[in-house]
């Protein structure tokens, strides 16, 4: 039986959708037969990072509503093995869809994947609650700013009323140098969101890039300035590996 996480953070541009195209192809490269699900309905850009736009037709509620098979909705990377996706809707009308029958969905998807990793929206909204009520445990995402601590912090508040208690903290696109002028440290990050802190990751213009590109991380052939490693050790800590969480000193 596979697992499933949710990727979630407080507000947007954190590089939520970012960080779990790298999360699972890194774990599909690992040799884990890796789901990607986006749950940002409306705004979803999950297939853009990961290269699938064009390949992507039909969606979750699809295979919710009978309209479609699994093995039909869901899509194959075409140069990764091991990596699979499942895109979200446009647009969903109001409780045409129930937490339930999501939930429903994703057990039924974790006897075929061993990782399942969602693409939660930001924010607590319905596409949120729909995103988490499947979810075996949870990271959310936080940058270096106050704003997204408190954020952040108010997810995990979420996150626990809806009964999940393995919650993980990943600091993203940390500038050392903003850091020091800012007299913060990553524990200001972990004391301020409440959980367990799984990794760090620096800026890395590889990032955007590769998105940009409509190409994994994995598979971007510029090199990438930390970002990659840091995303490898995490998903090395997803899967159970006793894997250190790298000092902020190993990215400058």
């Amino acid at each position: 039986m596979g697992k499933a996480i949710v990727i979630t953070s407080g507000k947007g541009g954190t590089g939520k959708t970012t960080a779990v195209s790298a999360l699972s192809c890194c774990l599909a490269s690992m040799g884990y037969k890796t789901l990607c699900l986006d749950g940002d309905m409306g705004l979803k850009n999950l297939d853009i990072c990961l290269g699938l736009s064009d390949l992507a037709v039909m969606d979750f509620s699809d295979i919710i509503e009978g309209h479609s098979s699994p093995e039909k909705a869901i899509v194959a990377h075409p140069k990764i093995n091991n990596l699979y996706f499942l895109t979200a809707p446009v647009y969903i009308a109001h409780d045409s869809i129930s937490p339930e029958d999501m939930k429903n969905l994703i057990e039924s998807l974790k006897s075929q994947y061993d990782f399942i990793l969602i693409d939660s929206p930001a924010g607590i909204g319905m596409g949120f609650q729909l995103s988490v009520c499947g979810a075996d445990s949870a990271l959310v995402i936080a940058t270096t700013d106050t704003t997204s601590y408190r954020d952040a912090a108010r997810v995990v508040i979420e996150l626990m009323e809806q009964g999940l208690d393995d919650i993980r903290l990943i600091v993203n696109r940390i500038r050392p140098s903003l850091l020091k002028s800012m007299k913060s440290t990553i524990d200001d990050a972990v004391d301020s969101v409440g959980v367990q802190l799984i990794g760090i990751v620096p800026e890395d213009k590889a990032i955007i890039l590769s998105s940009n590109a409509g190409i994994p991380l994995t598979a971007f052939n510029r090199k990438s300035k930390g970002a990659l490693d840091a995303f490898m050790r995490i998903s090395q800590r997803l899967a159970g590996q006793k894997v250190a969480i790298n000092k902020i000193r190993k990215y400058i």
